[in-house]
């Protein structure tokens, strides 16, 4: 790896342990009530700073869950609005992990420390199962997508295959939580 790889995985490493320690330490932080309050400060622009925050979300590997069910709190008449600016955002993450896995040279240390595991996830990623494990994985709302991203790409997993099935598996966690939760008034 070269040192401007270095330089970007260690201050990348220090900005992703400083997002978590800030969200593992400030919880209370990130509930749907209080993400909702904090982009309602932005008057005139909600929309744009809901989006905003969307997809910056992913850099911080921060879970998608709260952000959504804000956006039904913010946008509870538009809720088609709020499914594609979390899906967009979600989609925009797990493309961003899938390349930086691999440009950050994740397959090739992986390779070095366990070339059996490698081989073995590889096979079941590329195999016709493979598809439904990422769908599996990025519905289940306790099983974080950002780690199913990064084995993708280390994995070499095809790219559209891989997109597809984390959009698929989010696009039925994302409906149940903006027309389900919404339409029970469980936000309120």
């Amino acid at each position: 790896m070269n040192l401007a790889k270095k330089i970007f995985l260690l201050g990348w490493l220090l900005f992703l342990m400083g997002c978590i320690g800030y969200y593992v330490s400030h919880t209370n932080e990130f509930t749907p009530r209080h993400i909702s309050e904090f982009i309602s400060k932005f008057e005139g622009h909600l929309l744009l700073a809901y989006f905003m925050i969307s997809f910056l979300r992913g850099f911080t590997l921060i879970p998608s869950t709260p952000f959504v069910i804000a956006g039904v709190l913010l946008f509870p008449e538009n809720k088609i609005i709020v499914l594609l600016i979390s899906l967009g955002g979600i989609l925009f993450s797990a493309t961003l992990l899938y390349y930086l896995s691999e440009f950050l040279g994740f397959d090739s240390y992986f390779e070095k420390i366990a070339p059996e595991r490698v081989i073995q996830i590889t096979t079941k990623i590329d195999s016709p199962w493979g598809f439904l494990f990422v769908v599996l994985w990025a519905f289940f709302p306790l099983a974080p997508t950002d780690l199913v991203c990064y084995i993708a790409g280390t994995a070499r997993m095809n790219f559209l295959r891989f997109i597809l099935a984390v959009a698929l598996g989010e696009l039925i966690i994302c409906l149940f939580y903006t027309y389900s939760l919404g339409s029970l008034n469980l936000l309120q």
